[in-house]
């Protein structure tokens, strides 16, 4: 049997999702030296939420639950190198760089702006949903941050959005991050490895 010829997998996440910030960070390395192309695919967790009859995070409706999230977060980000401050405010809106990251979906500065903002949320405990923070980023970036925002508020951009999330839904995606591969869903960031191990073994040419 022949493998594909132009490998791909589809990473789901939130720019919300702390577990989204580890992955996101991790991802585009460990995929590469197995020889695969990850395909970045932004979606909103609060109409997953409420699908499941949830008006907030799960992290904050249990708090037993949310208080070993953000002591595990600490002990991941300790592991991955990657730095971490809990932000002062959880969840945060994440519409805005959402918007952008389905816009330049195919961009190549498309990976290191996610993991600039997800920086910005859970490294530096900066707003997310302020025009001025994520202008900030796309002008480290050398882009025309004024011209990217106005696109990505569209009302295509806001439908494109909209749709990507209710695929997210049709997919059976409950939560972020999510890997997806050939319909098959890897949920968490301790799932990354098992995700791309799937992909070598399992999806080959019919």
């Amino acid at each position: 049997m022949t493998r594909l010829s132009n490998p791909t997998l589809q990473f789901w996440f939130e720019f919300a999702s702390p577990y989204s910030y580890i992955a996101a960070a991790r991802i585009e390395r460990e995929a590469k030296v197995r020889g695969v192309s990850v395909d970045w695919r932004p979606f909103l967790l609060g109409p997953i939420f409420s699908a499941q009859g949830w008006q907030d995070s799960p992290f904050n409706l249990y708090p037993a639950k949310g208080r070993y999230m953000w002591r595990d977060m600490k002990r991941l980000c300790d592991r991955f190198g990657l730095p971490f401050r809990r932000p002062g405010r959880f969840p945060r809106n994440g519409l805005l760089p959402a918007r952008i990251a389905c816009l330049e979906a195919s961009r190549h500065w498309l990976p290191e702006f996610v993991r600039s903002v997800f920086r910005a949320n859970f490294a530096e405990d900066r707003n997310i949903s302020e025009v001025e923070v994520i202008s900030e980023i796309l002008v480290s970036l050398a882009l025309d941050a004024q011209s990217v925002i106005s696109r990505a508020n569209s009302a295509e951009n806001k439908e494109y959005l909209r749709r990507q999330t209710e695929r997210a839904l049709e997919l059976g995606i409950f939560g972020a991050p999510t890997i997806v591969v050939d319909h098959e869903i890897f949920w968490g960031n301790d799932r990354l490895e098992e995700a791309l191990e799937f992909y070598q073994s399992a999806i080959k040419l019919k």
